[in-house]
This record gives structure tokens, sequence and C-alpha cells, in this order.
């Protein structure tokens, strides 16, 4: 489904990613872990294909996204929750949703879509003419992972999806997220909530300063030395 094979990028002269290599297959749930500054929203950005890379490629669904396009990735069957929501505040809830359902190019009625999104995010119904920029961070939140979602992909990438909110909520969020799962979504959850993150995932990643250091199966990353010393 994703694939980062030996990807590196920088910003001018300074390295961010080094060698990066990591895989999301179908029906999995992998987290990328790591400390601020280690370079995870680097690695959504690259994975998003806003970032030209210095080396390496990222394909998904067996694309490269150098050549497919950021704008493509939608219609492929892919959605984003960015870092911090990235909504449009002057819009409403509703046009900010039916942006991201015309951009995926989903068969389905936007009516149907738009109730399931409302079945799955109690705010939403009753916001959905209410401008987004008005929410609350955690209404937003809910708003952003609709957003994603509305045009039902096959694959959702996630970056510090949990950032600002209240610890109430972050169990509410990724409560969904779960469930999401469980139907069959795969997904990319990069996140600093590491016990969290685990505790949901298949497998995760360590990035520390642009480079993976140490991955495997969840249960282990929890008793890897590594990790407890940064984390636990």
């Amino acid at each position: 489904m994703l694939e980062l094979s030996s990807v590196s990028t920088s910003y001018g002269p300074v390295p961010m990613l080094r060698d990066v290599s990591l895989n999301v297959a179908k029906g999995e749930l992998v987290c990328l872990l790591g400390p601020n500054g280690a370079g995870k929203s680097t690695t959504f950005n690259a994975i998003c294909g806003l970032l030209k890379l210095d080396a390496g490629t990222v394909r998904i669904l067996g694309r490269d996204v150098a050549t497919t396009g950021t704008e493509r990735l939608g219609a492929l069957g892919v959605g984003f929750v960015p870092e911090g929501r990235r909504l449009f505040p002057t819009l409403t809830v509703r046009e900010n949703l039916r942006l991201a359902f015309d951009a995926s190019g989903c068969a389905a009625p936007f009516e149907d879509r738009l109730e399931a999104m409302a079945a799955l995010f109690s705010p939403i119904r009753e916001r959905l003419r209410q401008g987004a920029g008005t929410m609350s961070g955690g209404e937003q939140a809910m708003v952003a992972l609709a957003r994603a979602l509305i045009g039902d992909p096959v694959l959702v990438v996630m970056d510090e999806p949990s950032l600002g909110l209240s610890p109430k909520l972050i169990d509410e969020y990724f409560a969904i997220v779960a469930a999401i799962h469980q139907r069959g979504t795969t997904v990319l959850l990069i996140e600093q909530n590491v016990e969290t993150a685990l505790a949901m995932a298949d497998r995760g990643y360590l990035l520390i300063r642009g480079q993976i250091a140490a991955s495997g199966p969840s249960r282990d990353l929890l008793r890897d030395d590594t990790v407890r010393q940064l984390y636990l």
C-alpha cells in the first residue's frame, strides 16, 4: 500500500531524512514514532509529494508519488490528516467535507457519505453549516478526520492527530481510528503519543534525527531500550 525506499530529503543545505525506508501493507495499522524534530512531519510531507526527494522513492498503491502528483492521490483512494488540521476556516463544515469528497472521485452519492460521517462523528450533524474556524480544537480534529474519510479511502495517513487534544478527546479520537482500522482501512499513524499508538498498531518505526532507529512489532518496540529511554 505504502512504501518509502531509501528516502533522503533536505531543507536547503540541512539534511532532514536520511535513507529512510518503511512500508505499510494492506490492512495494517503502522505507527511512526519520534521526538520533536525527528523528521516525522517531513516524512508526512514526503509521502504527500510536497517535498522533492534528494534520493529514494515513495510509492503509494504501486505508483511513484513524484510522478503521480499530490493532487491525484485522493482519487487513488488516499486520505490525509495533516498536523494542525488545516481546515478552510471561512468555509462551513459541509463545504470542507464537500471539497474533499469531490477530490476523492468517490462513486457513492455525497449525501450518503456525509451521513456516514455524521454517524461516525456525533458533532458533525449539528455543525454542518458552522464555519470550521469557529469550532473548538477537538471538533476541528474530528472534522479533519472526517474530511480524510469521506471519500471512503483505502489508506489514511495521519500526522500528529492528537496534538493539542485533551486526554478524554485523545481516547475518543483513537477509538474512532481503531474502528476505522477494524473495518479494513489501512492506516499510517505518525504520533508522539507512544503508548497509545503502540497499543493500537500492528507494527511501528522509531525515527530519530531523520533516521529509522528501531522497528518491529508493537509489543517488541514497547520493550525496546531506545524507546523506553526516550518515552517510558
